[in-house]
């Protein structure tokens, strides 16, 4: 029996999350991350000025979210990066799997990862 490409399950653990590109990131002398969003477009100049919004928008994340960023490297698959995670915060980490899945999704939402098979 043939199998169709898009009737077949893809295991989200299997994919492979790179960082874009677009955006930057730097680790504090205390571990923790913060992303780097430069605000532009031509709406983004007008309320620079208008409403003195930043050109940069800093997005700080939790402890966790900190060991897995830099993880993101496009080598690991999330599953590799999912035992890293047991590994350093065991039952905190709890319940592991739908933790990670959902950060990266709503990384990968933003942007700010991209996943490759």
């Amino acid at each position: 029996m043939k199998r169709n490409k898009s009737s077949a399950k893809e295991n989200y653990l299997d994919q492979i999350p790179a960082f874009s590109e677009k955006y930057s990131w730097r680790q504090e002398d205390d571990g923790m991350v913060t992303i780097l969003m430069e605000n532009t477009g031509i709406f983004n100049r007008i309320f620079q000025k208008l409403l003195k919004k930043p050109k940069v928008s800093y997005i700080h994340l939790d402890e966790m979210g900190s060991f897995i960023l830099p993880l993101v490297d496009g080598k690991r698959n999330i599953y590799d990066i999912s035992v890293l995670v047991k590994e350093r915060f065991g039952e905190q980490a709890e319940p592991l799997y739908e933790r990670l899945v959902k950060f990266m999704q709503v990384m990968e939402a933003n942007g700010f990862v991209v996943m490759e098979n």
